[in-house]
């Protein structure tokens, strides 16, 4: 069985997309069977790795709304071993249609249900929000992955963050963990940059992942060629330091993740 993330911080900027992208993408790169839902109605997963979303093909908003099975809406990638569910700007009006449905909550989770078996990792891309689309991504999941940009405000809002994964956890998916704390962003040459990281480690302990990803330039282009970075320049430093998260959660245990609850927020 396979093990679904969500890609999650309520904050706009912070690497979401990239860390989605790129994990995904090297995590495919080694061998495994990888999904990656884009459940942002910007749809820049869909677009940074090249995929273009035909006129009438279905996308996540015509899977939530029952429009669609699941099968039909996976779109090839570049790489091989990987699939994306794709959206658009059609996602945007998805919180109010699915606002009025039973089981709103659930939605997403029943849909990616029959891909249990097909894929070793499905990746949720969230919205910078705390919306409906984070709540059915939060309710889908086996576990949350929290990319935190290593600036000043980078501990803003992580708090609530975590309260809403404990709530979540109570009331609509018990089996809710907190895989880990990703840092982005960083600056060797920044001070700033090391004293957050630090904190973040003294506060978080071992939640937080060992691999950091670092401010770099090839990295923020490669979304512009429609790209991940391994495929744009598989030897920047933004593609190394993927490339090492992604061995660093294939050599994790397979059972389930520690609770958030054990990390005091």
């Amino acid at each position: 069985m396979g093990r679904i993330f969500a890609v999650t911080n309520q904050k706009g900027g912070v690497g979401k997309t990239t860390t989605s992208v790129n994990l995904a993408a090297s995590l495919a790169a080694a061998e495994q069977d990888v999904l990656l839902v884009d459940c942002d109605p910007q749809g820049n997963a869909t677009s940074g790795l090249g995929v273009e979303i035909a006129a009438g093909r279905p996308t996540l908003y015509d899977l939530l709304i029952g429009r669609s099975g699941v099968q039909a809406a996976i779109n090839r990638t570049d790489l091989e071993r990987l699939g994306i569910i794709g959206s658009n700007v059609n996602l945007f009006g998805a919180e109010v249609e699915l606002a009025a449905m039973e089981g709103r909550e659930h939605l997403l989770a029943r849909a990616l249900k029959p891909l249990a078996a097909s894929f070793r990792y499905i990746f949720l891309d969230c919205p910078p929000s705390l919306g409906l689309l984070t709540l059915n991504a939060l309710t889908a999941c086996d576990a949350v992955i929290i990319p935190l940009q290593c600036e000043y405000y980078a501990l803003e809002g992580l708090t609530q963050l975590l309260h809403t994964v404990t709530r979540v956890r109570r009331n609509l998916n018990p089996a809710l963990g907190l895989e880990g704390i990703v840092l982005t962003m960083f600056d060797k040459r920044n001070n700033l940059s090391g004293q957050v990281a630090e904190d973040v480690r003294r506060h978080f302990g071992d939640k937080v992942f060992k691999t950091v990803i670092p401010r770099n330039v090839r990295l923020s282009e490669a979304p512009s060629h429609g790209k991940p970075a391994l495929l744009y320049d598989r030897h920047c430093a933004g593609s190394r330091a993927y490339l090492r998260l992604a061995r660093e959660l294939l050599a994790r245990p397979a059972g389930p993740a520690a609770r958030q609850g054990d990390v005091a927020a």
